[in-house]
């Protein structure tokens, strides 16, 4: 007897997950290592109105809150990361899919942050540079957990659920 189809693993599912979250980690990455090296020596970019780029290194939270618990927030992520991983094969909707590959390459963004970029394993500093001046500073991989989250949660209202067990047998 077969696993019902809600129960199996399909790698393709999986997929696309893990390819959004790729993007999303390069993206981070790779703009994040434009801001160190462009803007490390205080110097700020005016894009428009009241964006600009400039550079900070956030030991804490989602807005600068909780400065010192770095090692506890990336263990966090990791958690997170690992459960979205697993989660993600059991996927159908694409946008949920799209949604769960956001969100890890988010968290993966900053959990490297956290890993690599301090004088100690899983102390370091995530690197934000996009300053709005009236919203705290973020970064892309900020982005891609925000817009993940949004997608998520729309995804989760607009698709039925199915029944459950008891209630398909009655």
């Amino acid at each position: 007897m077969s696993e019902p189809q809600s129960r199996r693993v399909r790698p393709q599912v999986a997929r696309i997950s893990l390819a959004v979250a790729l993007v999303t980690v390069a993206l981070d990455q790779i703009t994040k290592r434009w801001a160190i090296n462009t803007l490390s020596d205080g110097h700020e970019i005016h894009v428009f109105w009241t964006l600009q780029f400039n550079l900070a290194f956030n030991t804490g939270m989602a807005f600068g809150k909780g400065t010192g618990f770095g090692p506890v927030i990336a263990l966090l992520a990791l958690l997170v990361v690992i459960v979205l991983i697993v989660s993600a094969a059991h996927i159908d909707s694409l946008p949920a899919r799209i949604a769960a590959g956001m969100l890890i390459g988010g968290a993966l963004g900053n959990l490297l942050d956290r890993m690599f970029r301090g004088d100690r394993f899983l102390r370091g500093a995530v690197v934000d540079f996009i300053d709005f001046q009236w919203w705290p500073i973020f970064n892309v991989a900020d982005i891609g957990v925000t817009i993940g989250a949004v997608i998520f949660a729309f995804s989760s209202l607009r698709s039925p659920r199915p029944p459950r067990e008891q209630e398909a047998a009655a």
